[in-house]
């Protein structure tokens, strides 16, 4: 059984939402490599490390437990949706695993995953290099668009993997509101910077 510390995430935002671990517990800097790239010496929880694996290291057998564990805490948590759904990815994968895991967690806890409603618009930058949520909130600006169709009237879980400071959650929940959603949540698998 893996050990999760949830915690509330969405302050500031009309968004209630958890995260369920934190990424990661300590990252030691331990020299550069032979190309002049920084290195380190990380330990993940037992959670971030799954992600990782599942992530980065294209691991399938995460996938289960990683499901696991998100559906055992919905069904804790017991929140009322409508549908999940991911986050879109800004960086182009043969596979996108926040959408393979939404998925998967969909199938499990019986609700749809849509899939395609939000999209970021060209231009749009990977966020996990930008150090400022103000510059995080500028770059976001315009960049994301739903399709009313199907939110409208919807109570909406939104996913995704990581957590660090809420500014993509928030623009998306946003534009969600915008297009009629008339609830949405927020739930990612860990979290990192200061919100960990």
């Amino acid at each position: 059984m893996i050990k999760i510390t949830p915690k509330k995430i969405g302050r500031g935002w009309r968004v209630e939402g958890y995260s369920l671990d934190k990424h990661i517990v300590s990252s030691v800097f331990i020299g550069e490599d032979e190309f002049g790239h920084p290195q380190f010496e990380t330990k993940r929880t037992e959670l971030g490390e799954l992600l990782f694996r599942y992530k980065y290291r294209s691991d399938e057998a995460a996938l289960p437990v990683l499901v696991k564990v998100v559906s055992d805490f919905l069904l804790r948590w017991n929140p009322q949706f409508d549908m999940i759904i991911p986050v879109p990815p800004t960086k182009p994968r043969k596979v996108q695993p926040v959408l393979e895991l939404c998925l998967a967690i969909a199938r499990k806890v019986g609700k749809p995953c849509q899939l395609g409603c939000i999209t970021k618009v060209q231009g749009a930058s990977e966020m996990k290099n930008i150090k400022s949520r103000v510059d995080k909130n500028c770059l976001l600006k315009g960049k994301i668009k739903v399709d009313r169709r199907k939110v409208d009237g919807k109570k909406i879980l939104l996913f995704d993997d990581l957590y660090d400071m809420g500014a993509t959650l928030s623009a998306i929940a946003e534009a969600l509101f915008n297009a009629g959603a008339k609830k949405v949540l927020a739930l990612t698998i860990t979290r990192t910077g200061s919100e960990a």
